[in-house]
């Protein structure tokens, strides 16, 4: 069960899957607008947010970059078939996964309930890399002693890639390990997020020395 916020400016697209989460045992809060879901963000936050992108006024993409802001509530956006520009500015803005249109709500369902367990997961254990530390029993992350504010998904990128330092994954296996995806995915969905993950724990970003490419296969977490 979770609280979940819908922004969908189609109204039949709206009840009907509306409908179908509260159906799978979710409570929903449906708006029509970018600006409508802000403001209902605000009132009471969500545990997760559906987005539709095509949206009327500020777009599901600028609700994103808006909540990443601020927080690091899940966000799944929902974008229409083969706009890979839609994709690729979604992910940038920070979003967790996306769900192309129309909608199975069988698969949005189990989306959400991927993602959230991803921010529920618990671990036990700390570690320093040099001037930065993953503690996973609380579930921070800190660089010369600050903390650095991951999303659900980033930490769990980042918990998965640091666990066994030295060790080359591919993407699939980093699809696979963070957003469940048991079939051949979009590796856009990774790359995207080890990019958002660099700029907050690196030095330099674009010559990064925690989380290396290793070019044609995947990434690797290196310790000091």
């Amino acid at each position: 069960m979770a609280r979940i916020l819908f922004v969908e400016d189609d109204p039949s697209a709206r009840a009907a899957l509306e409908m179908a989460l509260t159906r799978q045992g979710h409570s929903v809060t449906s708006r029509a607008t970018g600006e409508e879901g802000l403001d209902a963000l605000r009132a009471r936050r969500p545990e997760i947010a559906v987005l539709d992108v095509m949206l009327p006024g500020i777009d599901g993409i600028e609700v994103c970059r808006r909540v990443r802001r601020e927080d690091t509530l899940p966000v799944i956006l929902l974008t229409a078939r083969g706009d890979d520009l839609d994709i690729v500015l979604g992910l940038e803005a920070g979003a967790d996964d996306y769900v192309v249109k129309p909608v199975e709500p069988r698969v949005l369902d189990a989306r959400i309930r991927a993602v959230l367990r991803r921010a529920d997961q618990t671990h036990t254990d700390r570690a320093a890399f040099g001037n930065l530390v993953i503690d996973r029993t609380s579930l921070k992350v800190s660089k010369d002693g600050r903390d650095v504010r991951l999303t659900p998904t980033e930490l769990r990128l980042l918990l998965e890639l640091a666990r066994r330092p030295g060790r080359a994954m591919t993407r699939q296996q980093l699809l696979a390990a963070v957003w469940e995806h048991t079939y051949p995915g979009d590796s856009r969905l990774v790359d995207a997020c080890v990019q958002r993950v660099r700029a907050k724990i690196e030095d330099e970003p674009a010559e990064p020395f925690f989380i290396e490419t290793v070019r044609g296969f995947g990434y690797r977490f290196t310790a000091p």
